[in-house]
């Protein structure tokens, strides 16, 4: 047997529905790839499990499936350990061994599960590129492997090998090009597995500022840079982020973590690649002490970050979780996040709204905007007449105060008595009277079959309302 240590991850997953964010989607079924890296442990993909119901693992030559629950997850680097229910099924099993990262031009081999077959498949390539990338499933900026060998749908999540050990997890293909994939390295999947060892928290953190290359030497000058100086220039620095309170717009960073950042905003990482500084992230937990170096009004001084997760105006990562909504006399709100956006269909980065767009790519996390309200939908009711051309549009103000956050949001709704003025950002004003909004409200959750007016999580101001629907004949089931 080749590679015993390989299984194929079965995963059931409902996803939740953005357009009526109250329900989830049909449940939908899918296949993976994993490793098994301990005695009832399997390493596989994030996306592999994501929104999972229902997980099963199978070995090779064996039908049986056998149970898994996901014991830890890292949705930012795109990493899953699941845990077996039966204790049995890797007994016999040696373990794989997670090794270095791999050199350019070694050869590796990608093992799993693609679609189209039921046996396992080994594919063979070489390192082509070592670098930092964007990872499809969080859109995070992380250091990945590029390998030109093949890596297809059921491939993913399943271990890249060189000289006999683990260097890597498939986790996407390269769209426009014929069999070159990526895999997250090992230096990220040791970094994971050592994290769930010590109870860390599994998410990668993020340091949360914006920056621009500095190889104009006017601009450098400007700056008071010597020229033993290099670095990038810090232009913006997300509230609640790593940074926050630590680095400032206007400062340039120019070492990370011992690292000496270049103009152009690479550090030589482990001594050998020449890769973008977020590498280093990639390296630490939760709660890690980094230390920067950076020029700050023409001095260097040294700044300690703890690092924390990554926070963004636009949330980029939502699994696992449900939709955070509010109904208000027909009218549904909803936090922008990346998942609200890819209800515009597989190219939503063409078709959403300009306006969403530009807050996903530029928005900046302030202390006094945290996250951003969008009216999403409009249940038409007598209530609301006239404002269901606003589908889409930022709440800038209610009542004159700008809402911090979703949360915020809901409690100034609750506590209106008179009435509710909502300016939304494309200039629109919105205004529903507070008392014949609440009167309304069991008319539109009865006729929309809404469960209640918002997601659970959300207070409420003398009790969240719930429909009430009449009472109905139980039928028994036949099957036809």
């Amino acid at each position: 047997m080749t590679h015993p240590q390989v299984v194929r991850v079965y995963s059931t997953y409902q996803d939740p529905d953005y357009e009526c964010p109250w329900q989830s989607v049909a449940p939908r079924g899918s296949t993976g790839s994993g490793v098994i890296v301990a005695a009832n442990r399997i390493l596989t993909g994030a996306h592999v499990v994501a929104n999972a119901t229902f997980v099963q693992v199978q070995k090779q030559d064996d039908p049986t499936k056998v149970t898994a629950r996901v014991l830890a997850i890292s949705h930012d680097c795109d990493l899953a350990l699941l845990e077996l229910d039966d204790k049995a099924f890797t007994r016999g099993i040696k373990p794989a061994r997670i090794g270095e990262l791999p050199r350019l031009r070694e050869a590796v081999q990608v093992v799993g599960y693609p679609i189209g077959g039921e046996e396992v498949s080994i594919t063979e390539g070489v390192v082509s590129r070592i670098e930092v990338q964007r990872y499809e499933h969080s859109q995070r900026h992380l250091l990945a492997v590029t390998v030109d060998a093949a890596i297809n749908e059921g491939n993913s999540g399943g271990p890249v090998y060189a000289r006999g050990k683990v260097v890597g997890i498939a986790f996407q293909a390269m769209p426009d090009a014929e069999n070159i994939g990526e895999m997250v390295p090992a230096p990220i999947i040791e970094r994971f597995l050592a994290g769930v060892h010590k109870q860390k928290d599994p998410q990668v953190p993020g340091i949360g500022i914006t920056t621009q290359p500095l190889e104009n030497p006017a601009l450098r000058r400007y700056l008071g840079m010597q020229p033993r100086h290099s670095g990038v220039l810090v232009t913006a620095v997300q509230f609640g982020a790593s940074a926050w309170g630590h680095l400032l717009a206007g400062d340039v960073l120019m070492e990370l973590d011992g690292l000496r950042i270049a103009d152009n905003g690479t550090v030589r990482y482990r001594g050998r690649y020449r890769c973008q500084f977020d590498a280093i992230i990639g390296d630490h937990h939760c709660g890690d002490v980094v230390t920067a170096r950076v020029l700050r009004a023409g001095k260097v001084v040294t700044v300690r970050m703890t690092m924390q997760p990554m926070a963004w105006l636009v949330p980029r990562i939502e699994y696992d979780r449900r939709p955070m909504w509010f109904l208000y006399g027909g009218l549904v709100f909803q936090r922008l996040t990346a998942e609200f956006l890819r209800i515009w269909g597989e190219h939503w980065w063409d078709k959403a709204p300009k306006e969403l767009l530009h807050l996903y790519y530029s928005g900046l996390r302030r202390q006094e905007q945290q996250e951003v309200v969008v009216l999403s939908h409009v249940l038409a009711d007598g209530v609301n007449v006239g404002y269901e051309p606003f589908l889409n549009d930022v709440v800038a103000t209610i009542n004159g105060e700008r809402p911090v956050d979703m949360r915020d949001f809901v409690a100034r709704m609750d506590a209106v008595k008179g009435e509710a003025v909502l300016k939304l950002t494309s200039g629109a004003t919105v205004l529903l009277d507070a008392k014949a909004a609440k009167a309304a409200m069991a008319r539109i959750l009865l006729q929309y079959h809404v469960p209640g007016d918002r997601s659970p999580g959300l207070g409420a101001v003398g009790g969240i309302v719930r429909a009430v629907r009449p009472r109905t004949v139980r039928r028994l089931a036949v099957r036809r």
